[in-house]
């Protein structure tokens, strides 16, 4: 049985005390906390140091707040594509790139999803560090009830129904020598973008 979805006081309260959230996106339902407590989501997933997590944000501007920086010029054509199955790996060094990609802390995921109720929480909560909700080396998990189940820590977010995620994870592109390189193939192709 599903638990009750907890109230958008309740998420921001549970994070705010470094606890773990369950949320829909349009590609796979997300495990979130605030970057600081990102170490959490290793630990409940399984997961090695070495597979970073993704700061999410409500929008790019907001991104690029928190990290303190300007885009390249040469960005826009990924941007163009947020909110949306898009993950961008781009250079940046500091606290961030520790706690989310403490293995190598010279760049970092970033990520606008494409879903109206998470990009509300996030406007409010800030960017947060996540994954997808599953043990690592599993698959993923759709659905709220299989996330309760595996997670009983976790909070979720409402409301139910998520409605049904793609299932497929985004494409994941990183800034490699002035153009991007694709690391993953998903939802957006990226054959067509100038080198």
């Amino acid at each position: 049985m599903t638990p009750e979805p907890a109230s958008p006081h309740q998420l921001l309260r549970h994070l705010g005390a470094d606890g773990v959230i369950a949320m829909p996106t349009d590609t796979l339902p997300a495990l979130a906390v605030r970057p600081e407590a990102a170490g959490q989501l290793w630990q409940l997933k399984g997961r090695t140091l070495d597979k970073p997590l993704i700061l999410m944000g409500a929008e790019a501007d907001q991104l690029w707040q928190t990290l303190r920086i300007k885009p390249h010029g040469a960005w826009q054509r990924a941007i163009d594509h947020w909110p949306g199955a898009l993950t961008l790996v781009a250079p940046h060094s500091g606290s961030l790139a520790q706690w989310l990609n403490p293995a190598q802390p010279v760049s970092l995921g970033l990520r606008v999803p494409d879903h109206g109720v998470t990009r509300a929480l996030l406007r409010q909560s800030g960017p947060l560090a996540t994954t997808s909700a599953n043990r690592s080396g599993q698959p993923a998990l759709l659905y709220p009830d299989a996330i309760a189940k595996a997670f009983p820590q976790v909070l979720l977010a409402g409301p139910f129904p998520w409605g049904a995620p793609s299932g497929r994870a985004s494409t994941v592109v990183a800034w490699r020598s002035g153009r991007w390189v694709t690391i993953r193939t998903g939802a957006i192709q990226t054959t067509d973008w100038p080198s």
